[in-house]
């Protein structure tokens, strides 16, 4: 018996095997009277030969298209000279065909099965079972398999256990929209999509299983980006008996290990750490990219002694004004610097002030800018000591709303460290943000809300804070943060039902609506809970940003596309009208 051989596993070393093989036609060319065949299947392709000698066989290939399905076997032989191709795994041999069964035939395929089709991204995802066969997407779906397996073998060596966490959940309104799902046995309530396990998780850490961890899926009606899908996927994990640093490194060996199983590249531990303020001061967002300089300089203070009203009220009302210094950018054309100035309103700034730095010695006259004639000379000075500006050099300011002010900063700095080429191809920069606020100010309703989610612990050194300064008071939260992209993160949880409490009113949460949202965790957390932690990683994220995608959706088998929907099985979709009177639902009637 001929035992089945993968198309991609064809060596030198296999010559003179006979061999059995499976896969799919990918293109039929003849050559003098010799039919060249190249079948693929997951592992790769190989090419087969059919020879006059045998009119039967050489006719059947001769038949054959695009995608058929094929039985061939064979014997496996040398390629010899100018036939060898080198840019192919399998290139030094091919197969000689003794028998072909055609095992399915195909239709013509909507698009060509190869990495260039060029066809329209909405067109594969209607056909995306035939967008898999192609080579790239083959790739990811096992890069995605060996990542999993890494993640798993390895949450395994450190005695973490493997618990699925229910789908079918109750609805706590916290954060992004839930997916509801009515129940037939319960008329008029709901279930929710899980938009994470993390209230099953500190139960687990309740019910002493110490190390939990799960491939785990999660839902969330939100709105969507490229990095974003309605249902996603996320290695979680949570500890007990832990401090924060316990499960950084746990965590850190956990990404070590997925990189290089994805990319065979090792990692250097520790990762940086940055303080939250830090990252924000010097960077504008809360997820640096470590790649390149052009670091903020605030001149907050400064600014408070210039009549120049652009820059001295935020100064004066609690605002921010920043400088972001661009070596050589004095380069840049009016028109480029229009170009971003048009790109910072994106993120709500009204405009974009700037200097060119052409003469240092001759202050102001060795400046070139709309605004050098409202700042005094001593503050020219002034800033271009406190940024080291030197001559060549280009500097953008960003005054008003403090958020506004690092969020349009902060993006155009990362947008001109790809405009510029100041990211060395390959570096991989991690790096752990810690210390973030507990809290945040809602001003549209006038009350705190929670940064991470509100079962995150405050650190103990600011815990006298929580009622005199509560905006001041650290949470005991961390993100990791790859070349400028957040990829997971965690925190150390509340443990004593005391202070989860406190932290629900705090937060405007009553007691009556604690007791109906998180009831069930609170009388939990009242019977021993020990001191936890977790974490999540998101591993479509993750896995997008090893091979580069533009999207997730690239990395992901069955994605949705941006607006929420499946063009190849069309959902969502409406159901009969028998199903939804069986569930006590019926369709609301609208006009135009």
């Amino acid at each position: 018996m001929i035992i089945r051989t993968h198309c991609g596993d064809f060596r030198k070393a296999d010559i003179g095997q006979m061999v059995r093989l499976n896969g799919w036609v990918e293109t039929n060319r003849d050559h003098g009277g010799v039919t060249f065949l190249d079948v693929r299947d997951r592992s790769g392709l190989v090419q087969v030969v059919a020879h006059p000698e045998i009119p039967n066989m050489h006719k059947l290939a001769h038949s054959l298209r695009q995608q058929d399905v094929v039985e061939v076997e064979g014997e496996v032989i040398a390629r010899v000279g100018e036939t060898i191709n080198p840019k192919l795994a399998t290139g030094e041999v091919e197969i000689n065909i003794r028998s072909i069964v055609v095992l399915n035939r195909s239709e013509t395929p909507p698009f060509l099965i190869e990495d260039d089709c060029n066809t329209g991204e909405q067109h594969r995802l209607e056909y995306r079972y035939l967008d898999l066969r192609r080579p790239v997407m083959q790739a990811n779906m096992r890069l995605r398999h060996k990542v999993t397996h890494a993640a798993r073998n390895y949450l395994d060596s450190q005695q973490f256990f493997e618990i699925e966490t229910p789908i079918l959940n109750k609805s706590t309104p916290e954060g992004a929209r839930d997916y509801l799902v009515p129940s037939r046995v319960y008329p008029g309530a709901f279930y929710a999509l899980p938009q994470s396990p993390q209230i099953f998780k500190q139960l687990l850490m309740v019910s002493g299983m110490d190390r939990y961890y799960q491939i785990a899926r999660c839902f969330r009606d939100e709105d969507l980006r490229a990095d974003r899908q309605p249902e996603f996927t996320q290695v979680d994990m949570e500890m007990s008996f832990v401090k924060q640093e316990d499960v950084m490194a746990v965590a850190e060996g956990l990404i070590s290990t997925m990189f290089e199983a994805g990319t065979g590249e090792k990692l250097n531990t520790p990762f940086e750490r940055i303080v939250w303020h830090d990252a924000m001061d010097r960077y504008g967002l809360d997820r640096p990219d470590l790649r390149f300089g052009l670091e903020h300089v605030n001149i907050t203070e400064l600014m408070k002694r210039v009549e120049f009203k652009v820059f001295r009220e935020p100064a004066e009302k609690g605002g921010l004004v920043k400088v972001l210094r661009v070596p050589g950018g004095g380069e840049l054309s009016r028109r480029q610097i229009d170009d971003y100035t048009n790109y910072v309103s994106i993120f709500g700034a009204r405009g974009l002030a700037w200097i060119k730095v052409n003469d240092l010695t001759d202050i102001p006259g060795g400046l070139q800018s709309p605004i050098v004639k409202f700042l005094p000379e001593d503050v020219l000075t002034e800033i271009l000591s406190t940024c080291e500006a030197e001559n060549g050099d280009l500097l953008f300011f960003g005054a008003g709303d403090a958020k506004v002010v690092n969020d349009a900063l902060g993006h155009l700095r990362v947008k001109l460290g790809h405009d510029l080429g100041l990211i060395k191809e390959g570096d991989n920069r991690f790096v752990w943000v810690v210390d973030f606020p507990m809290f945040g100010w809602n001003g549209d309703e006038k009350r705190l809300d929670a940064l991470h989610h509100p079962f995150t612990a405050p650190t103990e050194e600011d815990l006298l804070k929580l009622d005199s300064d509560p905006l001041e008071v650290r949470s005991q939260a961390y993100d990791l943060v790859w070349n400028g992209t957040e990829i997971g993160g965690g925190s150390i949880r509340i443990h004593d039902p005391v202070m989860q409490r406190r932290i629900f009113s705090l937060l405007g949460i009553s007691d009556e609506e604690a007791e109906a949202k998180f009831g069930f965790l609170i009388k939990a957390l009242q019977y021993g809970a020990p001191p936890h932690g977790g974490l999540a990683f998101g591993l479509d994220r993750i896995l997008s940003l090893m091979v580069g995608a533009e999207s997730i959706r690239d990395v992901i088998a069955f994605p949705k596309t941006q607006k929420a929907a499946d063009p190849m099985s069309q959902a969502p979709s409406e159901v009969a009208d028998d199903q939804l009177k069986e569930l006590g639902l019926r369709k609301r009637r609208t006009t135009v």
